[in-house]
């Protein structure tokens, strides 16, 4: 069993919300990116989150994240790279891409993966990830595990839950 949540054309419509400079200074403190780095690349995720309903560490049954997949588009909605995982891996169409490590989240609202600070790893290759110091994933809309049941009867069940999220790529200065 698959379940879909929001379509992309749905998110595609929001994607008119461009990169907002404002919106930065609105970021909470714990998500915001320490002094001495600059912005990179400013890129528009548009992808979903797989869950599956299984047995937790706890022993109950629920919606465990999986991983995610998207394109990232630029402010004018062209794709310049990927986000997958696990683990976390964001690459650009010239082939370079970094992992990173999750110092913090805030919370987002209702039905909205947390906003998020991550440090980024070494690139991989040369290009466009190169000197990536920070990744912020801002402005979410969606991408939380469903609210459907997650029982036994539903052991093994798959959900795919669509998100967009601004991911904004720091470089130290």
């Amino acid at each position: 069993m698959t379940l879909h949540h929001l379509t992309r054309a749905t998110l595609a419509a929001t994607l008119i919300a461009s990169f907002s400079h404002a919106a930065l200074a609105e970021t909470p403190a714990d998500v915001q990116v320490p002094n001495g780095n600059t912005i990179a690349l400013e890129t528009v995720g548009v992808g979903a989150i797989t869950y599956m309903c299984e047995t937790k560490d706890d022993g109950n049954m629920g919606w465990v994240f999986k991983g995610p997949h998207a394109a990232l588009n630029d402010s004018d909605g062209s794709q310049v790279g990927s986000y997958y995982g696990p683990p976390a891996t964001w690459e650009a169409l010239d082939g370079s891409k970094i992992t990173g490590t999750q110092l913090a989240t805030a919370a987002n609202g209702d039905g909205n993966i947390p906003l998020q600070l991550v440090e980024a790893n070494p690139a991989e290759g040369e290009g466009a990830m190169t000197g990536v110091s920070y990744i912020q994933r801002l402005n979410t809309q969606g991408g939380v595990a469903p609210d459907v049941a997650c029982d036994m009867d539903h052991d093994g069940a798959t959900a795919v839950v669509t998100y967009q999220a601004d991911y904004i790529f720091w470089a130290a200065e």
